[in-house]
């Protein structure tokens, strides 16, 4: 075996997880195929997680979580998972470079990606008025205007919390009307500063050093018009990493179904951070997920193997 729990992935939940795991005594590795830090190197400030009351980079952040990680042993191995199957021993992980990896317990932390507009200026502008996070960076338009492209649960309800700082919040929506359930277009609708542009999509982005305005286009009529704004957070849907996940482990959003426990329907195999059904997307309870992955997937292999595994 090349290692006790392998953890694929090194965003806030991978790291968690590598803390609590090499901690415990067990021959940690994480497989990481880019970079460590996930979602938490796409944003710049995060004044949110507990104990930095004047806010964290993201940066930052992620190289605390993997100095942590490290300090207790855990690797870091870089490669993508492409396959991953259950053996006699443990778990088989292929890569996409053609290498097999072999562990006792695993732990899938491989997140979601914001799924992206893909319009002109918006990877320049992202942390420089494009935001994905209401939750993470509202509180920074303190007084702004701001647009949240969308029209499902996400988007409307990330609108509700941004209007508690900004100045207006225009929700634009490429339909005639919203996907989001009735309870929230009438919150909505009940806050003036919250307006909405219908049957509209953002084709560009402007600005210099930050975002200044958009270029709305209208679906019906096809015109164009420009539209002064601060910020832009865009919510048009997640896509979970989770090719490489047995599709009877997902939900009907590719989503990775876990128990309480972060536990799979396959025993020794658990999953934890935003790639999970029914996650709550931030940092810190990306961390808590985890932290419980780490204690069950090392309580399942006590059970199994008593305490053989451990260094």
């Amino acid at each position: 075996m090349d290692c006790d729990i392998l953890i694929i992935g090194a965003g806030p939940a991978g790291l968690s997880a590598a803390v609590y795991a090499a901690r415990a005594g067990f021959k940690t590795m994480m497989l990481e195929k880019i970079g460590a830090g996930g979602q938490m190197m796409l944003t710049d400030k995060i004044d949110n997680y507990p104990g930095f009351p004047e806010g964290i980079a993201g940066f930052d952040l992620q190289n605390k979580m993997l100095f942590h990680a490290k300090k207790f042993g855990a690797k870091l191995h870089y490669g993508e998972a492409a396959k991953i199957e259950k053996t006699h021993e443990g778990f088989s992980i292929a890569l996409t470079d053609g290498k097999i990896m072999n562990a006792s317990s695993v732990i899938i932390a491989t997140g979601a990606s914001h799924r992206p507009l893909g319009v002109p200026g918006e990877v320049e502008f992202a942390n420089k008025g494009v935001s994905y996070c209401g939750t993470c960076d509202g509180p920074f338009f303190r007084g702004k205007k701001t647009i949240v492209v969308g029209g499902g649960d996400s988007a409307l309800t990330e609108a509700l919390f941004i209007a508690k700082f900004a100045k207006e919040v225009t929700i634009v929506h490429r339909r005639d009307r919203f996907r989001a359930v009735h309870s929230l277009v009438k919150q909505i609708e009940m806050i003036p500063i919250i307006k909405t542009k219908m049957n509209a999509t953002v084709e560009e982005f402007c600005g210099a050093e930050s975002v200044t305005g958009v270029i709305l286009k209208d679906t019906v009529t096809g015109e164009k018009t420009n539209f002064a704004t601060d910020g832009v957070f865009i919510f048009t849907g997640l896509i979970p990493a989770t090719n490489f996940v047995p599709a009877e482990l997902l939900d009907g959003q590719r989503y990775i179904i876990t128990n309480e426990k972060m536990g799979t329907a396959i025993p020794g195999l658990y999953a934890a951070g935003d790639a999970r059904s029914g996650a709550f997307r931030q940092v810190i309870c990306a961390a808590s997920d985890g932290a419980v992955a780490a204690n069950y997937a090392g309580e399942w292999l006590e059970a199994k193997h008593g305490n053989a595994y451990k260094n």
